[in-house]
Order: structure tokens, then sequence, then C-alpha cells
């Protein structure tokens, strides 16, 4: 072989110069090849239609990656990380056998990645966690079920957040990422999150452990303890199939699927949430007859519009579903959220405690406002906003699982009350958004809790009254009822601002700004000022009376 090779480079005799020269321009072309080839083979190899058509057969990540916010992102940014070009050669060659696999067929469905790499690697080279972000405003568009396929809006105000606590920043969604958070996962979707543990900016650290943990926790060094990064949560920002109602509720909001035809939105979210396919195209077909027997004029009018609505259901499956996958909607949790997968609730469940038996908040307003539901025919919706100024009770950890047990006239504060408990959106208390949802992954069914309660239409709680004889002074003992119903949630035992009005002595003391009462001047005390200017509190105007002839007589006591 090597005398072969020889005489191949180095012939004998008087030969040409083409086979003088020939060889070593064969072997010098070897080299120049692959200096040409590798480079455009190699940024191929880095192309999201390589990986998606190429090298592996998933069609339902490289589908739901072009319409994703990260479509312009080449895949190996993520899979395979930036770094020097030779590190990352060694992390494709591992690899390899997912191009076997494609050969061979060899693949377990349905699809589920393998390693990533770390989120400081990747997301944060384009998304800076310390940076702070502003509340931000989402509308979400939502039709009913009704024959109407009426629309209505759900207004969000993110608290997105961020930032650095030294900064007086650090809160919101994003002081997850600011703050080091380990845990404990027992599942692969780490969906099952039974130990957390925190780091706060001061350098304390605090464990809270599900009151239904199956870990042991004496032995912690057995288990894989995870930091959280950002895709703790944002685990299918570029690989999403959404829910059937909101794939519908866009159809509908795009004007692809018309809104006019009767019951077409509950129908086509029904249809989308089977999930075999033959029950799919068996349920399109009584689609057809159910408009052709139940709307028969409807139908004689609109029967190309009806067939189109149809097909369009039937293309929203095909590219949604992918049984050959065995994947559809609910193979892949979606940590955004917490309706359709346990997400935020994994922890904020209101069952993971610590050892002074403080639970990890479950607190809507920690990441968003209260959503606003706004239904047709409203022409200036407004959304309440959290200022910090509440009762002690909206402080307890457990305050959203708690809160049903506490409604009673004080409510009315601060908040309309009409329905409370109900989903006619005519009130604060009676938020669909809120109420009209079974929150299962937090332990709760609304809709059910407010049948159970009887909490739709709640008796309105009387007013107190101050019971004085005829001729007499009105002493603040009389008084004290009206203020305790009225006050005492915010200015009673753990009083705002220092104003506790639940006592004599804390009402004439005033609060951190100075005195609230003048006595023998109603004009003069700022307490009839504050109540009479829109306050929270909101005395009836006979109780106003009755706090004004209170302060004129100089505020007693008692009569004693």
């Amino acid at each position: 072989m090597i005398g072969r090779l020889r005489r191949f480079l180095f012939p004998t005799g008087n030969p040409s110069k083409i086979r003088r020269y020939g060889p070593w321009a064969m072997v010098m072309a070897v080299p120049v090849f692959l200096l040409l080839a590798i480079p455009p083979a190699w940024e191929y190899s880095n192309t999201a239609s390589f990986c998606g058509t190429t090298c592996h057969t998933m069609p339902p990540e490289y589908n739901t990656y072009l319409v994703s916010p990260h479509a312009r992102v080449p895949c190996v940014d993520c899979h395979i990380g930036r770094d020097w070009i030779a590190r990352q050669a060694i992390r494709k060659s591992e690899h390899v056998t997912l191009i076997y696999k494609t050969i061979t067929g060899d693949y377990e469905y349905p699809i589920r990645v393998g390693s990533m790499r770390p989120a400081r690697e990747t997301c944060e080279r384009c998304h800076y966690p310390q940076k702070f972000s502003d509340d931000s405003l989402r509308v979400i568009y939502r039709y009913d079920d009704s024959e109407e396929n009426l629309p209505y809006q759900i207004y969000l105000l993110m608290h997105t957040g961020g930032g650095s606590q030294r900064e007086g920043l650090g809160r919101g969604i994003h002081w997850h990422i600011e703050n080091k958070i380990e845990f404990i996962a027992t599942d692969p979707e780490q969906q099952d999150i039974p130990w957390v543990r925190v780091q706060y900016a001061d350098g304390s650290t605090d464990v809270f452990v599900s009151l239904d943990a199956t870990i042991d926790t004496s032995n912690l060094d057995q288990y894989d303890l995870k930091e959280m990064d950002c895709i703790t949560c944002h685990n299918r920002i570029s690989h999403l199939i959404p829910p059937p109602r909101t794939l519908v509720d866009t159809a509908l909001f795009r004007g692809d699927l018309p809104a006019d035809i009767p019951y077409i939105r509950a129908r086509a979210v029904e249809i989308l949430s089977l999930t075999e396919e033959d029950a799919v195209q068996q349920a399109l077909t009584d689609l057809r007859a159910y408009y052709q027997e139940e709307y028969p004029d409807f139908y004689a009018q609109n029967q190309e519009k009806v067939e189109s609505a149809i097909e369009l259901i039937g293309q929203i499956y095909e590219n949604n579903t992918y049984p050959e996958q065995e994947l559809n909607w609910q193979t892949h949790p979606n940590n955004i959220g917490h309706r359709d997968s346990p997400g935020c609730f994994r922890c904020h469940d209101g069952k993971h405690f610590n050892t002074e038996g403080e639970a990890i908040r479950l607190e809507c307003n920690l990441c968003h406002s209260i959503p606003q539901i706004v239904r047709p025919g409203v022409i200036e919706p407004l959304m309440p906003l959290t200022t910090g100024l509440q009762p002690a009770s909206h402080f307890d950890t457990t305050w959203i699982a708690q809160h049903h047990l506490a409604i009673d006239g004080t409510c009315a504060n601060c908040h309309t009350m009409e329905n409370a408990g109900g989903t006619t959106d005519t009130s604060f208390c009676s938020n669909s958004g809120c109420h009209g949802v079974d929150w299962r992954y937090a332990g709760f069914d609304a809709p059910a809790l407010a049948a159970a309660l009887g909490l739709d239409q709640g008796p309105e709680t009387p007013p107190v009254a101050v019971e004085v004889p005829e001729g007499e002074t009105i002493t603040y003992q009389q008084l004290q009822p009206v203020l305790e119903a009225a006050c005492s949630q915010c200015h009673g035992a753990a009083p705002i601002k220092g104003l506790r009005v639940t006592t004599y002595e804390g009402l004439m003391a005033g609060s951190e700004n100075g005195p609230v009462i003048v006595p023998g001047s109603p004009e003069e005390s700022k307490i009839i000022a504050v109540l009479e200017g829109g306050h929270f509190a909101k005395l009836t105007d006979e109780q106003m009376a009755w706090l004004r002839q209170w302060i004129a007589d100089g505020a007693p006591e008692s009569l004693e």
C-alpha cells in the first residue's frame, strides 16, 4: 500500500508534467475543498430549516417555532449554545444519535427535549434579567359560548418588574430571577415541586415545604437541586400549541371564523378538545348536520360560510395536533400562567409553608392586576390598580384562598359588591375572570365554591346605627361601632399611616401626618374632609351627621 502511494506521488522514469504534478494537485485540492466546503456546510447545519426539515423528523416543533416569538433565533442558539466553534462542534457531535434515529425511525413519542444549555448562556445573551421592566397592559380577546358568540376583552396589567433591590427595584415577576431560588422537582417536567429555598438580597434564606410533600426532607442530598431560571417558566416559548379556546378565539378575532354562525365558538372548542382523529372527523360531520337540522334557514342562506367554517376547524386541528407523534396541546405543560397547567401554582398554591407558618403567597396582585372583564357596550372600562393601602388581612399569604370567608359590609369601603361571588361582572366582587374559572391547580373550584357558599346574591349588611337618646350628647363610645365596622380593616389593630380609629386614644392622637380631629370644629377636622372627599370608607349620610355632631360637641369619650 505504501509502495503504491510512493509510486503514485513519485513516478519513475521520465513522466509527463501532468503525471508528475497531477497527484500533488489532487492532494492539495483535498484541503482546499474542505476549506471551501466546510464553512457553508457548517452554516447550513446551524439553520432552523436544517434542524426542522433535514436532520430531525419533528414537524410539530418546527411548525410552532416558525410562528413563535423566537422565529428568527436559530435552534442551535438554545440547543447548542453560542460558543467557540470547537466547543459547538463537540456539542453537535453528541447529537449524531439523532441522525441515526431519524434513519431508523427509532423515536420515542412524544418527543421531549433531553438537554438544554443553561439560560445564563442562551436567554440572557439577549434578555438582561437585571433590567427593570415597567408594568405593561395586556388585552386578551375572547368570545363567550352564547348563540351570538359575543366578544369580550380581558385587561391585565402585568407586573414584569425585575431590576436590583439595591436600586429600589427587585420586584414583580422577574424578582424570581434577581434572587436565587432553588427547588426540588419530583418529575422530569418539573410540575411537582414540593421543596423551595429562597435566598433574599440580604443573604438570608427561607425554606418552604409543601403540605403534601413526599420527599425525605432530612436527606436532601439524594435529590437533584435545580436553580430557577428563565426556562423554569418560559419552557414553551418557542414551541407552544395553544389550547382550543385560544385557537378558536384567535380565529374569531381575525375574522377567519365568522362570528355570526350560531354557537360556532362553543362547538369549535368542543371539537378541538377531542384527542382522537376519527372522533374529530365524526364531530365535523355532525356539526354540518347540526346546522342543517337546528338552523335550516341559516344553513340554506349561508351554506358556503358554514362549510368554510367547518373546513377551517378541521385545518386548525391538523395544524395543532399530531396523532402520529402522540402530541397535542395537552402533551407539554406550559408553565406561563396557571390555568391549563400548574405553572405559577407549582409553588404559589398556598400549600408551601416555612417553619414560621408562612406560605409562599397565593396572591394575584404579585404578578398582575385583578383581571378586568369588559363586555359589549362598555364605553370606558376602569381597571382597579393596587396602591398598597390594604387592610392587614389582605397581606395574609393565603388571602386569595381565604377571602370568601371574610366577606362582610366593610368590603364595600373599597370595592363594589353587587352579586358578590358571582360572574356577572357588574361589580368588583362579581368578576367572571376570577369566579368563573376552576382554579384546580390552586386547590379551589371558584364556580363550585360560589354556589356552595350561596355567594351569588349575598344579602347586604345593614349600616350600623347609633342609639342616642333625644337631647343627649353623642359620645365616642356610641360612635365607635360605626368606625369599627367601616374603618377597622385599614385603621384597626394594624393601622395604615399610624391612624387607629377603633380606640379613642388612637383617634385623638391622629396619624403620622398630624391630628385628624379638632374638637369643636368639624370643618377643621381632617377626618371630615377626607371622608367627604371620596375616601375608600363610605359612611352613610346619617353616620356622617353623627360624626360631625360628635366633633362639634367637643368629641367627648363618654358622658362621665
